[in-house]
């Protein structure tokens, strides 16, 4: 996370190459969706949210170098690095991002028509002494599958996180393509939620009914995570190497 300090800023980040490697969102959006629940959701804007993948820490940590070097009115504010975690799993041993769309269907879902997106950023922090102390029928209970298997529970209860963010079962539709991965540094553990889609609409209906806004149940993760950030952002499009600042 990134905040600009002059009027320059728009300068430099309409010159600075993007490579396949990056990904920018320009800040000014607000996080909603959680208005009416009993779980709070922090709101921590900045300018900027860069996210650099590589398949070396060291290569990325040279890109961000060589990154930041070209905004030189920005300043980092916050940093995380995340991992993956054996097959595609969090930090708890599930599998992460079973239900994402692909193929057309994922760009359909993730991009607007000039090439722009929504991207939602949130660190979730988990306490696994806590969850570890359930037994593995609890643990699967409140995500709604069977850790082993990954397959979904026919009788999850309607606190089971997948019954909570289950995509086709909102109206209209509530579709996000995340790239979400887990994170661990001197502030805790946990996991980095990264979201795209061409609205807010999608993220905003899920987390309605995650908070319990919708319906008064609150969903089974909050018994052992924690939302400690959240903001959200406008991935501008690329044209030629270059961020399109409309």
């Amino acid at each position: 996370m990134v905040e600009g300090r002059s009027e320059s800023a728009a300068r430099e980040l309409a010159a600075v190459e993007i490579g396949d490697h990056v990904i920018v969102g320009v800040g000014g959006l607000a996080l909603k969706g959680f208005e009416g629940g009993s779980i709070e959701m922090p709101h921590t804007p900045t300018d900027l949210f860069i996210r650099i993948s590589g398949a070396d820490p060291g290569q990325v940590l040279h890109r961000a170098r060589a990154l930041l070097k070209d905004l030189p009115s920005f300043e980092v504010v916050d940093r995380v690095a995340g991992f993956a975690y054996a097959d595609s799993r969090d930090l708890t041993g599930f599998v992460d991002g079973t239900e994402n769309p692909t193929g057309t269907h994922a760009l359909e879902v993730a991009f607007q028509p000039d090439g722009s997106s929504i991207a939602v950023v949130q660190r979730w922090a988990h306490d696994l002494d806590a969850f570890s102390a359930r037994t593995p029928p609890e643990q699967n209970r409140a995500i709604g599958r069977d850790k082993e298997t990954n397959e979904e529970l026919e009788d999850a209860p309607p606190t089971a996180h997948i019954k909570r963010t289950e995509q086709e079962s909102f109206d209209p539709e509530a579709f996000l393509l995340r790239r979400s991965m887990p994170w661990r540094d001197h502030r805790g553990m946990g996991l980095v939620f990264l979201s795209f889609s061409a609205t807010l609409d999608p993220f905003s209906a899920q987390l309605r009914r995650m908070v319990g806004a919708e319906d008064g149940l609150v969903d089974g993760l909050f018994a052992f995570t924690t939302p400690v950030t959240g903001a959200v952002y406008r991935c501008p499009p690329i044209r030629r190497g270059r961020l399109v600042l409309s």
